[in-house]
């Protein structure tokens, strides 16, 4: 018995270790195909990698060299513009080399800087040399070699060489339209007519059969200011935006004819105007002398506003005192000259500018203040109510921020004298014993 059983055993052990071994074989062929499978994707993943690298390698050279490229590109754009204002500006000093001897400046001087168009733009003494041999009598002729340079750089590429003549435009125009009025013989002006109808061209341009306009929104209708907010409930009074036309489209002009005289120089003024910020300083005030010469300053009504207990600061009223009294300036600045809206228009817009804006000097806002009043004068005179109202606005907002500064200047003298007024505490002196 015992015997059989042992027997069974031993067969049932030699049945069950085939399959134990089948097992094993199985359990090791799967490990080995888990360990060849591991070792495929490493050895992808090493491939990859040198292919990124070797793309990177072959990558940054081209990358390097672009950015080599663009640098010098933009160095070699930078140095032929400079070139360029260099040639344009020593052409100008053989212009006026006549002018040059008078005074000890030269314009050549300018040329040798890293920026010469805007070392020129900058320069108040190349500013009076170009104003005297613009108001020399031989010049505005078709031959003028000065007015032919204004129309090249004009339309040049270089916006700072541009710049230059539009700082020139006041001067330009008043020398133009002084000798238009004032001689009774046609003079040949055709140089300086070229330079506005540059100007005019450009402006016509950019305007694409355009007229520019501006919205005004319908004011009877509340704001969001208003408390409470009033809602309408009638669909009649829904919002509508009042279209006024500034200015018409502009026409392609060839000449400047007698019609079209004040609209073509209205542009030009214009132009400055969109460039006013970017104006030097003596550009403007001579704008605003210019401006009080063409209104006329043998007015009373100029005054208006400063009588009555509403006086400007003492130093405006003599400021302009001295003006109207120093008449041989205002003429050599200017004359009167006749003003329809179509010039009026943007001279009381570069008024405006430079009577409000901030980082305009002192010089400038007294300037435009006493041109702002002769043109209200005139305006009064000629009977014109856009000129009217816009003067006597301009006015107002300028006597406010004169009285604003002077309490605020008073309010720092009189906080200075008190702090200064304070007694100071004794000082402790203490005396080692």
């Amino acid at each position: 018995m015992i015997a059989a059983l042992k027997a069974k055993e031993a067969r049932q052990l030699q049945l069950c270790e085939p399959k134990e071994a089948n097992m094993i074989t199985t359990l090791k062929v799967s490990e080995h195909k888990q360990r060849c499978d591991l070792l495929t994707q490493k050895q992808g993943m090493d491939m990859n990698l040198k292919q990124n690298h070797q793309h990177h390698s072959t990558k940054s050279p081209s990358s390097s060299s672009t950015t080599t490229t663009t640098d010098h590109d933009s160095m070699q754009s930078w140095w032929e513009s400079v070139s360029k204002a260099r040639s344009t500006i020593l052409s100008l000093s053989s212009i006026i080399t006549s002018f040059e001897s008078s005074i000890s400046f030269s314009l050549s001087s300018l040329a040798d800087s890293d920026n010469p168009a805007l070392s020129l733009l900058s320069s108040f003494d190349a500013y009076s040399l170009l104003s005297s041999a613009l108001s020399a009598p031989p010049s505005g002729s078709g031959t003028d070699p000065l007015c032919r340079w204004l129309y090249e750089t004009y339309l040049s590429s270089d916006p700072h060489l541009r710049l230059i003549v539009i700082s020139l435009i006041p001067l330009i125009i008043n020398i133009y339209l002084c000798r238009v009025h004032s001689s009774n013989s046609a003079p040949s002006l055709s140089g300086f007519e070229a330079v506005l109808l540059a100007l005019y061209s450009s402006e016509t341009k950019s305007r694409a059969g355009n007229p520019l306009l501006v919205r005004i929104p319908d004011l009877s209708q509340p704001s969001l200011y208003h408390t409470p907010p009033n809602k309408p409930s009638l669909p009649d009074h829904e919002s509508r935006q009042s279209v006024g036309v500034l200015s018409l489209p502009l026409e392609p002009q060839g000449t400047i004819k007698s019609t079209k005289r004040p609209c073509i120089v209205g542009v030009a003024l214009d132009c400055y105007f969109k460039q006013i910020s970017q104006m030097p300083t003596w550009s403007k005030v001579d704008f605003c002398q210019l401006a009080t010469a063409w209104a006329g300053q043998d007015c009373c009504c100029v005054n208006k506003f400063d009588q009555n207990g509403n006086e400007v600061v003492e130093e405006m009223v003599g400021w302009i005192n001295d003006k109207f009294d120093d008449a041989t300036k205002l003429e050599s600045k200017g004359a009167r000259i006749p003003l329809p809206w179509e010039m009026l228009q943007p001279m009381l817009k570069i008024l405006g500018h430079c009577l409000l804006g901030p980082l305009n000097s002192q010089d400038v806002k007294d300037a435009a203040s006493v041109a702002v009043r002769c043109l209200y004068a005139r305006g009064s005179h000629d009977l014109v109510p856009q000129a009217i109202l816009a003067t006597r606005s301009l006015i107002q907002l300028d006597k406010r921020g004169r009285e604003a500064a002077n309490a605020a200047a008073a309010a720092n003298a009189s906080s200075n004298a008190n702090r200064r007024s304070k007694s100071k505490k004794p000082e402790i002196l203490l005396s080692l014993k």
